[in-house]
């Protein structure tokens, strides 16, 4: 039986590789819309019929549960989808949610009124797409007060991520930082709001001081998503072994998905 991951590119493989390590007896089915990717700076009505066309294709490789481990899709995608209705016995789940729950110290399933939380200045680091949607806004006025939100859109990160280029990808981090502190000069803790910017934790880590935390969502996710199948055991779906699908260049998606995780990944055509 396996379990969906779908991003647009190769940053859901930072959940991917949490959630193996953290359920080694679930397969998984990878599947990467390189051909699109960057999400970041289309526009919703674009992430959601992308995003449509990926969750479909891994519920028809017997996968009833799919995570969006994207969060511009997870922004602009999952609520749509989950308005419209998905078929019975199906299920999406994006990343936002564990994120916060983290940051609130709220648990899993937690439907109590909004709180006073701890952390009152945030720093959300996210793409263009994700910030202009403002469902992480949404997402935590459903569980917290009080909290002040400072977002900055990282222009060129993701694109730089999946280029290979990590002396770019560093320079950008440690400028929409410097960007961000302007507008919030003390932030207390930072959401790494998108699955690339793992790979680049330690920079944001570094730019941004020792007292700020910085959440990044790969583990969190795991944890949830390990808690989610023990309560619904059923959605582990009908597939069978796992894979990695990709609608790019499977060579080049492959070198590169082996650099980002240092062992041997096969990508066939999605």
């Amino acid at each position: 039986m396996a379990v969906g991951i779908f991003d647009s590119g190769l940053g859901g493989l930072t959940v991917l590789d949490a959630v193996q390590e953290r359920l080694p007896d679930v397969a998984f089915v990878y599947y990467g819309d390189n051909a699109h990717a960057p999400y970041g700076v289309r526009d919703a009505d674009d992430v959601h019929d992308l995003t449509t066309q990926a969750v479909e294709r891994l519920w028809g490789s017997g996968c009833d549960l799919v995570i969006l481990a994207c969060n511009t899709a997870s922004a602009a995608a999952l609520r749509r989808m989950q308005e419209k209705g998905v078929p019975p016995g199906k299920r999406v789940l994006g990343v936002f949610v564990p994120l916060i729950e983290a940051l609130t110290e709220r648990q899993w399933g937690d439907n109590s009124p909004p709180r006073e939380v701890a952390v009152k200045h945030v720093a959300l680091f996210a793409t263009p797409a994700t910030v202009r949607s403002r469902a992480f806004q949404r997402e935590l006025a459903f569980r917290a007060v009080g909290v002040d939100v400072e977002a900055q859109a990282c222009g060129g990160v993701v694109d730089a991520i999946e280029e290979g280029d990590m002396i770019l990808a560093e320079a950008l981090v440690r400028s929409h930082v410097d960007a961000l502190k302007r507008k919030m000069p003390e932030p207390e803790a930072a959401i790494l709001g998108c699955t690339h910017y793992p790979l680049m934790q330690n920079v944001f880590q570094e730019a941004l001081g020792p007292d700020v935390q910085v959440y990044s969502q790969a583990n969190l996710v795991a944890e949830s998503l390990a808690d989610y199948l023990e309560r619904h055991p059923d959605m582990r779906g009908a597939g069978g072994e796992g894979a990695y699908l990709t609608t790019g260049d499977p060579k080049r998606v492959s070198s590169r998905a082996t650099q980002f995780l240092r062992r041997p990944i096969t990508f066939t055509a999605a």
